[in-house]
């Protein structure tokens, strides 16, 4: 892959901010993200772990002893793997300010802040069992081992996060392959935690520790960021954990080619993808008259829990000039995208439909407005 001098990926298929890089498609876009393409988003720079000597120590109140596991220990478990998606919380974050008029502070994030891949590691329950889970234990802090977050000479200490011990029981895996490969550098190596279906933040990177703990810990990454601020948010209302249902429109196919412009009186194959926290997806619906009306699309492909799933539906336009298209998903669990999203000082969540200006060309030798 082409790095820059950040060690980032660079080409066409990247929109950069700063050290963040997220992924833009052209086109159809396939269910597995390409490692290569798959979007990077690090607080601190990726850190170069030798794998010979890089140890993950599970430890804690809330285990009977503490248990320390070389690469070699983890490999020798019995194995899990699944297609999930990732996100980061902020995905779609420019929109705030495109369609709602209010700018956000942060990485201004597209849609490209989203990926998924096939993970290949151990449960993390079978860790935690494995390491003697206690009654009491309510709560598991994974820790990476980058270097101290530092903002405004504020150390905060290294990237963590707690996880509710159901979730962390549930269906949360210590990741070490990624598209059947070992993780690259910048997605975790030597081993990273994926949790389905939650804040990109949750999925830890560069794991080095897993603690466990009696009572409910917190950290600067769920009281200071990645929680909602702002007026009316407050309490558990303001926790983020599982990501909302949204959706997207790739691409336009007229005459069997991508990226057309469409033309009147000629049908088009509307493509994109739509996708939920934990949750599969129930229905996805086209509008292209600004939302007025809406019509059914075809979902296709794999439709799994906390991944994505493709659409289609034809569109032939009745007029030219510019149409306003909307694409809406409504998820397994009855979470349907709303028109606005919820407002929120730092942009987090943007999970409404999403509003397309798209150019409709006359039929060639037809008067202008036919």
């Amino acid at each position: 892959m082409l790095r820059d001098a950040h060690d980032r990926p660079v080409g066409d298929h990247w929109l950069h901010h700063g050290t963040d890089v997220e992924t833009v498609w052209e086109g159809p876009v396939p269910h597995l993200t390409p490692t290569d393409r798959f979007y990077v988003r690090n607080h601190t720079e990726a850190p170069e772990i030798d794998p010979a000597g890089w140890r993950l120590l599970v430890s804690g109140d809330g285990v009977i002893r503490d248990v320390t596991y070389s690469l070699a220990d983890l490999r020798a478990f019995t194995s899990a793997t699944y297609e999930r998606a990732l996100e980061c919380t902020g995905n779609g974050r420019s929109l705030f300010e495109t369609q709602q008029g209010t700018h956000r502070p942060g990485t201004q994030w597209r849609h490209g802040a989203i990926g998924v891949a096939r993970w290949s590691g151990v449960p993390l329950s079978s860790l935690l069992h494995h390491a003697g889970l206690r009654p009491e234990a309510v709560c598991v802090t994974p820790v990476g081992l980058d270097a101290s977050y530092v903002v405004d000479g504020v150390d905060h200490g290294r990237v963590r996060r707690p996880l509710p011990l159901t979730k962390a029981l549930d269906d949360v895996m210590v990741a070490l392959d990624m598209n059947d490969a070992p993780l690259p550098r910048d997605h975790g190596f030597p081993a990273r935690l994926v949790v389905p279906g939650w804040v990109g933040i949750a999925s830890i990177k560069w794991l080095g520790e897993l603690r466990v703990t009696t009572r409910v810990e917190d950290s600067p990454w769920n009281t200071l960021w990645y929680r909602m601020h702002g007026k009316g948010w407050r309490g558990r209302a303001a926790e983020l954990d599982r990501m909302p249902v949204k959706s997207v429109l790739d691409v336009a196919v007229v005459d069997g080619v991508a990226g057309q412009v469409p033309v009147v009186g000629r049908p088009a194959v509307l493509r994109g993808r739509a996708w939920s926290g934990d949750a599969a997806i129930a229905a996805v619906e086209v509008s292209a008259d600004g939302g007025r009306t809406w019509r059914p699309a075809t979902l296709t492909g794999p439709n799994e829990t906390s991944s994505w799933t493709s659409w289609e539906a034809i569109w032939t336009p009745e007029r030219n000039g510019t149409h306003e298209l909307r694409v809406r998903a409504t998820d397994t669990d009855g979470r349907t995208q709303p028109d606005e999203a919820a407002d929120n000082e730092d942009g987090y969540f943007f999970a409404a439909v999403v509003r397309y200006p798209v150019d409709v060309a006359a039929p060639e030798g037809a008067p202008v407005g036919a």
